[in-house]
C-alpha cells in the first residue's frame, strides 16, 4: 500500500506544478526529487521543524535513521494519510496533506520522539516535542504510545500525555486534552480504543478508558471509563443515546441525540 500511496503522490506532484507552476520548486523539493515517502516525508518534516539549534540536515538524519531502523513507522504514516483523505471532508487528495495538514505533520514528528524516547534518548525525544509543539500548536509526550490510521483534524490546541495509548483509526479535533488528573505519578492517563472519535475541545483526564467505537461529544469532560460504542457529552460526562455508526472516527458524524443519562461510574 505504501509504494501505490507513493506513486498517487507523485502523480498529483506532476499535476500541481502544471496547474501552478509558481508551486513548481516546492513541489519538486519535497515530493519529486525523492524516491520514497520515506525520503520525502524526511525531508519536509526536517524543514518544518528545523530551527538554529537543530539544522534541517541533523533532523533529516534523525528521521531515516528512524525510518530504517522501525520500518513501520513508515507504514503507520501511509494509514495515517489514507485516514485523512477518507475521514477529512476538505481534502479528496493525498499531496496537501503530506503538504500543508499540521494534523498529519504533528502525528510523524510524534512517532520520531517516541521512537527516540523508547531508545532511552529522552533528551532529544523532549527536544523534538517541544519543537512539535511549537511548529504545530500540537502537544505529544513522547511516551504517549499511538497506532495507525489516526487523524488529527484541524489539530490545533491538542495535548496529550505520556501514558496515553491510542489504539488504531481513531480521530481527533482540535483543541482535546488527553490529560491526568492532577500530579500523580504513574500510569495517569486515558486509553483511547480503536475507533473511537473526541469531538473539539473534549477533555479526557485520568487513567480511563474509552472503549472501542465511542463517540465523545464537543466541549465534553470525561472523568470516568467510557463503554464501547456510546456516546457521551456534558460536563461532566453523560451518555446519550446510541450511535448512530459502530465506526464514529471514519464517518465524523458529530451528530448526539439528547435523550441523557448519567454516565455509570
Amino acid at each position: 500500500m505504501t509504494n501505490e500511496l507513493w506513486q498517487q503522490l507523485r502523480q498529483e506532484a506532476q499535476q500541481v506544478i502544471q496547474e501552478e507552476p509558481l508551486l513548481a520548486s516546492y513541489v519538486y523539493s519535497c515530493v519529486l526529487n525523492h524516491d520514497s515517502l520515506a525520503s520525502a516525508l524526511s525531508f519536509i518534516l526536517a524543514n518544518k521543524l528545523s530551527d538554529d539549534v537543530m539544522p534541517a540536515v541533523t533532523l533529516r538524519e534523525l528521521f531515516e535513521r528512524a525510518f530504517e531502523a522501525s520500518p513501520e513507522i513508515i507504514d503507520n504514516a501511509a494509514q495515517d494519510l489514507l485516514a485523512v483523505v477518507e475521514r477529512d471532508a476538505a481534502t479528496n487528495r493525498y499531496l496537501p496533506v503530506i503538504l500543508y495538514l499540521k494534523g498529519y505533520q504533528s502525528i510523524q514528528v510524534h512517532r520520531l520522539a517516541h521512537f527516540l524516547w523508547s531508545n532511552k534518548r529522552r533528551d532529544l525525544a523532549l527536544f523534538i516535542q517541544s519543537r512539535n509543539s511549537e511548529v504545530f500548536s500540537v502537544d505529544i509526550h513522547p511516551g504517549c504510545v499511538m497506532g495507525k490510521g489516526i487523524m488529527f483534524d484541524h489539530a490545533t490546541g491538542i495535548v496529550i500525555g505520556e501514558t496515553t495509548v491510542i489504539d488504531d483509526n481513531v480521530s481527533i479535533l482540535q483543541q482535546v486534552t488527553l490529560g491526568g488528573t492532577g500530579n500523580e505519578q504513574g500510569d495517569r492517563h486515558p486509553k483511547i480504543k480503536s475507533g473511537v472519535l473526541i469531538s473539539a475541545g473534549a477533555r479526557v483526564l485520568g487513567n480511563i478508558t474509552v472503549g472501542e467505537g465511542a463517540k465523545i461529544g464537543a466541549g465534553s469532560v470525561v472523568l470516568k471509563d467510557v463503554e464501547p460504542r456510546c456516546t457521551v457529552v456534558g460536563v461532566p460526562a453523560r451518555a446519550v443515546g446510541k450511535l448512530c455508526s459502530d465506526t464514529p472516527s471514519q464517518t465524523m458524524d458529530q451528530y448526539v441525540e439528547d435523550d441523557s443519562t448519567e454516565l455509570s461510574a
